[in-house]
């Protein structure tokens, strides 16, 4: 049975023709997106959520899943607004599925605005920025392969917290790492991050996810 993909910005840089098969791609969730799908469908079938709109829509709320899950609609959050609805839900439920699902079931206090992001407003849902997750995963990498100090991954950490989400970009992590390494080590940092994908984590996810098709086996 195909699985419904509410996904956008998460998705870019995968190809979903891979999985044609297995999901009916939507795009971002905002409200009434889930009870549209439950009343244009009679028989349940399952739900990934991963990616959200919000601000300049209304947000999609627990009501409208936990609905779908009333009705037999198996639910799956992952990698985005779904693994922050999943953790909260998960006791009614839905079920979470990768590494930020598993992040904010344990840290619940883990703040949203770590997955958020600025994207294009239509597809391909192009980022315009990077979730704090990433830019956490590449300081990470850094300190690993001995180009900074954890001072320095701290502190700039700090900094990034503290910004609007739309503001947390590569040039901008670049640029707070030459504020604090000097900007003679500039180049060898980005030569460092030049495949960012490898800290996208969300996405990975995502991959996996649809690789692994969960929602077939349960």
């Amino acid at each position: 049975m195909s699985c419904v993909l509410f996904v956008g910005p998460t998705a870019w840089g995968l190809d979903l023709e891979r999985w044609a098969a297995r999901v009916d791609v939507r795009g971002p969730a905002c409200r009434g997106a889930i009870d549209a799908l439950l009343s244009a469908h009679g028989a349940p079938r399952p739900i990934a959520l991963v990616d959200g709109l919000f601000g300049r829509v209304p947000a999609l709320g627990h009501r409208e899943i936990l609905s779908a899950l009333e009705a037999g609609w198996p639910v799956w959050g992952l990698s985005s607004l779904g693994a922050i609805r999943a953790a909260e839900m998960d006791y009614l439920g839905m079920r979470g599925y990768g590494r930020i699902y598993a992040r904010y079931a344990s840290l619940p206090d883990l703040r949203d605005d770590e997955v958020a992001l600025l994207h294009e407003a239509e597809r391909p849902w192009r980022p315009v920025s990077e979730p704090l997750v990433h830019l956490r995963e590449a300081l990470a990498h850094l300190v690993a392969v001995g180009s900074i100090e954890d001072g320095t991954r701290a502190d700039t950490l700090a900094t990034l917290e503290r910004l609007w989400f739309g503001e947390r970009t590569r040039a901008r992590l670049l640029e707070l790492l030459g504020a604090r390494e000097g900007p003679g080590r500039r180049e060898e940092l980005r030569a460092e991050l030049r495949r960012f994908e490898r800290f996208r984590v969300k996405t990975h996810d995502l991959s996996m996810f649809l690789e692994e098709a969960p929602w077939a086996r349960t």
